[in-house]
């Protein structure tokens, strides 16, 4: 369940981290949100209805926030201590991003992961 969750979280981060990449770029040289296949990316969505505008800064913690996702899934791999408390942690900020990006793709994979890490969690009798 460990390895699995890594590999979920790999994914979520690599999935959201690379095209931010080209997201950042692309606001940095053009001022406006990058679409990609028609869709906005990283902006148009509820933090924007919120008065929260896409920026550089913005997308850079939500780049950071995916780099610590892709950390996360390397420590899960390898058993590193802290990886279980950082998958809580990490958690809040994320969902807030996939909420605020109107990403609905990174929830699934982030209850996957939630529930795989809760698993492993049980399967060590660390749950009472």
């Amino acid at each position: 369940m460990r390895r699995a969750a890594a590999v979920v979280a790999c994914l979520t981060g690599l999935g959201g981290g690379v095209p931010a990449v080209f997201g950042i770029i692309h606001f940095a040289r053009y001022g406006r949100v990058w679409t990609f296949m028609g869709l906005p990316t990283y902006g148009n969505g509820p933090l924007d209805r919120a008065g929260v505008e896409t920026s550089v800064p913005l997308l850079l913690i939500f780049l950071a926030i995916c780099v610590a996702e892709v950390a996360l899934g390397w420590m899960l791999w390898r058993n590193r201590r802290g990886a279980v408390a950082l998958s809580f942690v990490l958690l809040p900020f994320e969902l807030f991003f996939w909420w605020g990006f109107a990403l609905p793709f990174a929830f699934p994979f982030g209850a996957v992961r939630t529930v795989l890490v809760v698993g492993h969690l049980a399967r060590r009798g660390r749950l009472a």
